[in-house]
């Protein structure tokens, strides 16, 4: 199989869909058990499907956002109101804003609808475009043979196509690089499990999950050479804000001499924000940890602490890669000088 075969066979899945007068979403709450689509007619049901977690990942919510935004103009609805709703939608992942920012603008500029469409739809478009760039400059990083773990879904289901992390993988699979794929489960709501090993099933690419808790069991096997995750938002000094579960393991790869990948878009740096300790934590009601698919677990009475993500400091990331290039060691000075306007 040649190159551009080999990347076409990993890479079948569009999860967020524009059809001209609505915006089609898959339903990820549903997957791996159903495959059901959401048509949002208006802004406000794009919202409600971004809180519910129907669409996420940080660059999808973002460009989900941008489709809200021409479907408030398509329907009538004030825009500025459908702006602020969505933008509250979720707090961390910077795309979300960014993506907005970019809608605001040229509505401020005085786009009409079918501007405004095209405006959401190179928004698509580049993201896409950003991941299969990511996935060539990520997969070169990584020597023949190599085993790798990623955490967390990030990605066709969590973009425009391809993916993040998960499209270095795509593209160090297809090419050879990576032998060995593990996904961790990522508790609580299992994005390991159900998303990342249905889009490496579908794609043909052999996984193994494993339990969160047996990652670092796993990298003092040595099945493992790199732990590659994507983000929701990288600070100026390269601090990275992810997946609750992400910090550990940076902790133990650096522990057991696996090399620590971040894989995400330009629009996910945040050069305004100094470091992770100023980056917001979502944290989501603790029914979501108590519970599983609806149905609780844990003892009535008990309390529960939910923070969706947490933030990895600069100092264990070996490599920041994103569709401008390669950061390895990240510093302050190396990403002003990548990311400043």
């Amino acid at each position: 199989m040649n190159k551009p075969e080999s990347l076409a066979h990993y890479d079948s899945i569009r999860a967020v869909q524009w059809q001209g007068d609505r915006l089609r979403l898959l339903d990820q709450r549903l997957l791996p058990q159903e495959e059901r689509w959401i048509e949002c007619l208006d802004a406000a049901q794009v919202t409600q499907a971004i809180k519910d977690l129907a669409v996420r990942g940080a660059p999808a919510i973002g460009i989900a956002a941008a489709w809200g935004v021409v479907l408030a103009v398509q329907r009538g609805a004030e825009a500025g109101v459908a702006l602020a709703r969505l933008r509250a939608a979720r707090p961390t992942a910077v795309n979300l804003m960014w993506a907005l920012d970019r809608m605001k603008a040229r509505l401020d500029a005085g786009a009409d609808a079918a501007a405004l469409q095209r405006e959401a739809q190179a928004i698509q478009d580049e993201d896409l475009a950003a991941n299969r760039r990511m996935g060539e400059l990520g997969a070169a990083l990584i020597a023949r043979g190599s085993g790798v773990l990623t955490h967390c879904n990030t990605g066709s289901l969590a973009t425009a196509g391809y993916g993040t992390a998960l499209g270095v993988i795509r593209a160090g699979v297809a090419g050879g690089r990576i032998e060995r794929v593990y996904a961790g489960e990522t508790r609580p709501w299992q994005q390991g499990a159900r998303l990342t090993m249905w889009e490496l099933v579908r794609d043909g690419i052999p996984a193994q999950l494993i339990a969160d808790s047996a990652a670092a069991h796993l990298m003092r096997s040595g099945a493992v050479q790199w732990v590659i995750v994507g983000a929701d938002r990288i600070a100026a000094n390269g601090d990275t804000a992810n997946k609750i579960g992400t910090y550990q393991l940076a902790i133990a790869a650096r522990h057991h001499g696996v090399r620590f990948m971040v894989v995400a878009p330009s629009s996910t740096v945040d050069m305004a924000t100094a470091s992770g300790d100023a980056i917001e934590i979502e944290l989501r009601d603790p029914a979501e940890l108590l519970s599983t698919a609806g149905r609780r677990t844990v003892v009535e009475g008990a309390q529960a602490w939910n923070p969706v993500f947490d933030v990895t400091p600069a100092e264990l990331i070996d490599a920041i890669v994103t569709e401008r290039g390669v950061i390895e060691h990240p510093t302050p000075a190396v990403m002003r000088m990548m990311f400043a306007a």
